[in-house]
């Protein structure tokens, strides 16, 4: 346990006593040097070596003096000699020395001068010896006072993963495996993090492994075992005569350690990896990242890229600030000069309970609990302030501020479905309990710290959608008065309907037993049910980071129509689609919304919104927040299959269904003309949305109304056909079995009598427009198009309109980030302008008319290529300019300054166009589901 800062400078100012005499004999050096380590109670011997031999620069042999391992070098000379010529002497060692054993520090002194070299922030600090006790705290590092940085992608980070993962791999081969091995890491680790952050006295894991095992590792195995079950002993509760070096570790308790676990075994190797493992700084490591550093342990492909399962703290934070922990920062602004308003504040923070119902590793409770501990500090240095306590005594005081620390891990629960990340997430609290203890003492001075651990947080293994959540506070049912969880939030899986596994989708349907259309449902969704029934009747908020699918397209009908109606479930901040991501290389990213809701109404509501999706969001106040995550009223689209405004019915291309017998790219279809002329009549063009956008050459047999006997006469044709036929006849989709019994047809055949305008059913979410066109009825549109047949130059400026492409940006699916139209859902519930006059049409058929001159002016440049927003030529830009004007004039004549208030509009004029139709669909909607 460090010395208090108290004590520190005592020993400090006997030091500089003693040794103000002359002293200049080398051989006074090490007396010099392990007074000075005595100084913050550490003993020299067990943490730095004298005279350690390495090769110098010139590659002639040198000593060190001293040095701490990754610590420390020093460099003594006798009095007056030249410290310049010392510091250039001691990074002529660094050659010679192992990258792990590198300090950080060199300090150079002459008995009467000390100068200190921060190496890593590049600094450096003189003084004498008589003013040691005024810059002692220079050497907090010593003494286990030394404030840390953490870096989400610190070197530091992806080396542990890297040795421990060889532990891993090491025991699980020799048939250490399973829970056993899984929880023996977490001690290990939790050791090495105590090593380093004045868990332990420093350093003295590390030299309990290095001095008392065999180097073959052979007894290794057995030391670990008397370590854990020290560990999990109370000193009075131990055998009198234990090994003193056993003796020196503390009673650590959490039930971390009181599991026995079968002995393991261990050799030369693992012994070194291990050892490895404590030259690392494991005091730089935050809490946060244990979560993802176990499971890229456990996971050798997981292993080589960290950063990629790491939650970052900055994404966390987007999701607790708006929650919780801006309200409470501005309610302590407010009562910071009112001692009374600031104790009470100080008690409610102490007394909130949060609950993650699908915790991993603990992420979003650990970052919550550190939050929540950096504000009762503050609380309580302002409270000292209010008491008396002046601004320079507490910036260095040392005062035993302990008494004042209400907040504790026990006010955070999670569940997890998994057992090791449940058993990680609790540790990790742990360590940031400590770590947050350290910060009350970089703050006030002394030593504090909770050890036996008495208190720990609730982490509970199992299916969260089949356990009571109230159970982890109560197992007695909820009444009114009992404890509730104030705050639910998280993280839970992101797993589309068409992902889920059989067990998953029981979950489903015994969450949204009764629910219509339920099947489409992301497996997230669940997590809103459940979180809505319990907050029935309290104060408690939520928020879930959740994919962007849950306020786009069909899901949102479906979904929130239960949230709003069944739970009255409110809204009251939201981040729009936003890059989930990391900066690790191969990191796929998820594009996901933040959502914050309640069954009862806040006043201020808050929306985040993104220019970019991998940008910083800019916050807009709104009056209401809907499903769509708009400033608007509650509105549902659902699915509908006719348009709400007069306007032709639009339709899917046809699906070949065919395994790609009818299908060909341009080398296939001239090879098949070369060798059967006679099949040239039955092949048409044919088109994909890749193909629309890209100008690709690809065809198709069309074979309706065909002869067997002229079938028959192109035999390779024939081919084709009976292997449809095959194809289809393996499925077990009625529809597909039925489309058998005609192979030369598609198995889904909608194709127009007229030419068509065809609208890619995927398009990038980096185009301002979906780029439209018109087709002739003689190219067969395939299933990734829709097509609108007879569509007048009205319609496709209308549709090409940015006015539409809001709406559809808001309403649509999403296929990964990229928007994915639907007839159903966004063409269909479209609110056309009302009744424009005729000049208005003109106005908009001449502008359309433009935009397809501009286009025209560029022959060989497809689509993509044309509404590529870096390669847009200006004069399509300008036309679609003009095209969005006239348009506009068709809603109202007041132009729309931004999307924001278009999307308003359009919720606004689609509540009023569908305000008597839902009634008439509910009686005959049909239950919506999986195909």
């Amino acid at each position: 346990m460090p010395l208090s800062w108290n004590e520190i400078k005592t020993r400090a100012a006997a030091f500089s006593n003693k040794w103000k005499e002359e002293a200049n004999e080398d051989a006074e050096a090490k007396s010099f040097w392990d007074d000075f380590f005595n100084i913050f109670g550490i003993s020299r011997y067990r943490v730095a070596s004298f005279e350690k031999a390495v090769r110098k620069t010139d590659d002639t042999q040198g000593y060190i003096d001293l040095l701490w391992k990754g610590v420390i070098l020093i460099e003594h000379k006798s009095r007056g000699k030249n410290l310049d010529k010392a510091f250039a002497q001691a990074k002529d060692y660094f050659p010679g020395l192992k990258e792990k054993e590198l300090p950080r520090y060199i300090l150079v002194c002459d008995f009467e001068t000390f100068r200190l070299y921060d190496l890593e922030n590049n600094h450096s600090n003189q003084f004498a010896l008589s003013q040691l006790k005024d810059n002692v705290a220079l050497f907090g590092f010593i003494a286990g006072y030394e404030k840390k940085t953490y870096k989400e992608q610190d070197p530091v980070n992806i080396e542990a993963a890297e040795l421990m993962g060889r532990l891993h791999d090491k025991l699980k081969a020799i048939g250490y495996c399973g829970h056993q091995l899984e929880l023996y890491l977490v001690r290990l680790v939790f050791c090495l993090f105590a090593d380093d952050s004045n868990i332990f006295e420093k350093g003295i894991f590390n030299e309990y492994l290095d001095n008392k095992t065999a180097e073959d590792g052979s007894d290794l195995a057995m030391h670990n075992d008397s370590l854990f079950t020290i560990l999990n002993t109370a000193e009075e509760n131990r055998l009198k005569n234990i090994d003193e070096s056993l003796a020196v570790f503390p009673y650590v308790n959490g039930k971390l350690f009181e599991e026995r676990l079968a002995v393991a075994a261990f050799d030369s190797d693992m012994r070194k990896t291990l050892l490895d493992c404590c030259l690392l700084d494991w005091g730089k490591i935050s809490p946060a990242i244990f979560g993802s550093l176990f499971q890229s342990v456990m996971d050798e492909k997981a292993r080589r890229n960290l950063g990629a399962h790491y939650t970052s703290e900055k994404n966390i934070l987007k999701l607790i600030k708006p929650l919780f922990l801006d309200e409470l920062h501005t309610e302590f602004e407010k009562t910071k000069n009112n001692k009374a308003a600031l104790q009470r504040l100080h008690d409610k923070i102490s007394g909130l309970r949060f609950l993650d119902p699908a915790c991993g590793c603990g992420n979003f409770l650990i970052i919550a609990y550190r939050e929540i501990r950096l504000l009762e500090i503050e609380i309580i240095k302002q409270l000292l302030k209010l008491q008396g306590y002046r601004e320079e005594v507490l910036k260095g005081a040392q005062m035993d501020a302990s008494y004042l620390i209400k907040c504790n891990v026990d006010q955070f629960y999670g569940i997890e479905y998994e057992e090791f990340p449940a058993q990680i997430a609790k540790t990790a609290l742990w360590l940031t309990d400590h770590q947050m203890n350290m910060k009350v003492t970089e703050t006030f001075g002394e030593y504090y710290v909770r050890l036996p651990l008495k208190k720990s947080a609730t982490i509970l293994q199992g299916n969260a959608l089949r356990i009571d959540w109230q159970s982890l506070i109560d197992p007695i049912p909820f009444e009114k008065g009992e404890a509730v969880y104030d705050y639910i939030l998280g993280n839970p899986p992101f797993v589309g309907y068409a992902w889920q596994n059989a067990e998953q989708k029981k979950d489903m349907d015994a969450v949204f037993a009764g629910v219509n259309g339920a099947g489409v449902l992301d497996y997230v969704t669940a997590w809103y049910i459940l979180a809505a029934k319990y907050i029935q009747g309290k104060q408690t908020k939520c928020a879930f980071v959740s994919t962007n699918s849950i306020s786009q397209g069909e899901q949102v009908g479906i979904l929130w129509n239960e949230l709003y109606n069944n739970y009255k479930i409110k809204i009251f901040f939201a981040h729009r689609t936003f890059s989930w991501s990391n900066e690790a290389k191969g990191n796929a990213a998820v594009h996901v919304v933040i959502i914050g809701f309640a069954n009862f109404e806040i006043d201020e509501k808050r929306i985040f919104e993104y220019e970019h999706i991998k940008g910083e969001p800019h916050e807009i106040v709104a009056k209401n927040i809907n499903s769509y995550l708009v400033d608007a009223k509650n509105v549902f689209i659902l699915k509908r299959t006719k348009p709400i405004s007069k306007v032709p019915e639009i339709n899917r291309g046809s699906d070949a269904i065919d395994d790609g017998n009818l299908l060909l790219n341009l080398e296939e279809k001239n090879d098949l003309i070369e060798k059967e002329p006679k099949a040239e009549k039955w092949i048409r063009p044919f088109l994909m949305g890749k193909e629309f956008l890209n100008n690709i050459p690809r065809f198709c047999l069309w074979l309706k109304n065909i002869s067997p006997q002229e079938l028959k006469e192109i035999p390779l044709v024939y081919e084709r056909v009976q292997k449809v036929k095959l194809f289809r006849e393996k499925s077990k989709r009625p529809q597909t079995l039925k489309a058998a019994m005609f192979p030369t047809l598609f198995g889904e055949e909608r194709h127009p009598e007229s030419d068509y305008l065809a609208i890619p059913k995927v398009s990038s979410e980096n185009r301002e427009y979906i780029p439209i066109g018109y087709c002739s009825k003689d190219i067969i549109c395939g299933d990734k198009l829709f097509n609108l047949p007879n569509a007048s130059l009205f319609h496709f400026g209308i549709i090409t309109s940015l006015m539409h492409n809001t709406w559809m940006r808001y309403t649509c699916g999403r296929m990964k980030s990229d928007y994915s139209y639907s007839n159903t859902i966004v063409y269909n519930n479209y609110p056309w302008p009302e009744n424009p006059s005729d000049k208005q049409k003109e106005a908009v058929e001449k502008a359309a008319q433009a935009v397809l001159d501009a286009r025209s002016m560029f022959p060989e440049s497809s689509l993509a290529d044309l509404y590529d927003p870096n390669t847009m030529p200006p004069a399509l830009v300008k036309a679609h300019q003009q095209l969005d004007k006239a348009v506009d004039l068709c809603y109202r004549p007041q132009p729309f300054p931004n999307e924001t208030k278009r999307i308003e509009f359009l919720f606004e004029l689609y509540d009023r166009y569908t305000a008597g139709l839902f009634t008439k669909e509910k009686k005959g909607r049909k239950k919506v589901g999986k195909k």
